[in-house]
């Protein structure tokens, strides 16, 4: 196996536009959105920290930094998945988010894993 497969983990997204929670009028839109981390590598790695760009529809980017993930460190063997969820405030209808968590494997390597661009968009804003 090679070293960049060693450090291997997947991050799938899904998002909800919270009605409830959100008041257009005063252009505040609030999505949940739920992660799956898997380690798809052969190391047992630790999610230790995370980082965060989040960007409405008008350019504007909310960075966000911190340890762990909803107030938990999980510790991944290969083949195992990590699920949770949380949310994000916007002032447009439509955004995306995208970051990285920062990882440590079990021999001491760190390393980041990329959570892919995911779009945040209250329905019937899209097409």
């Amino acid at each position: 196996m090679t070293e960049a497969n060693k450090y291997d983990i997947r991050v799938e997204v899904a998002t909800r536009f919270l009605p409830e929670q959100s008041d257009v009028d005063a252009d505040r839109y609030v999505f949940s959105y739920a992660i799956t981390i898997t380690n798809v590598g052969s190391v047992a790695a630790q999610l230790v920290s995370r980082h965060w760009l989040i960007t409405d529809a008008d350019g504007e980017v909310q960075e966000v930094r911190g340890l762990g993930v909803v107030g938990d460190q999980p510790l991944l063997q290969p083949g195992e998945k990590y699920e949770y969820a949380s949310g994000a405030a916007i002032e447009t209808p439509v955004g995306t988010m995208k970051g990285t968590y920062q990882m440590v494997a079990d021999d001491g390597t760190r390393f980041d894993a990329e959570i892919p661009e995911f779009v945040l968009s209250m329905p019937r804003t899209l097409h």
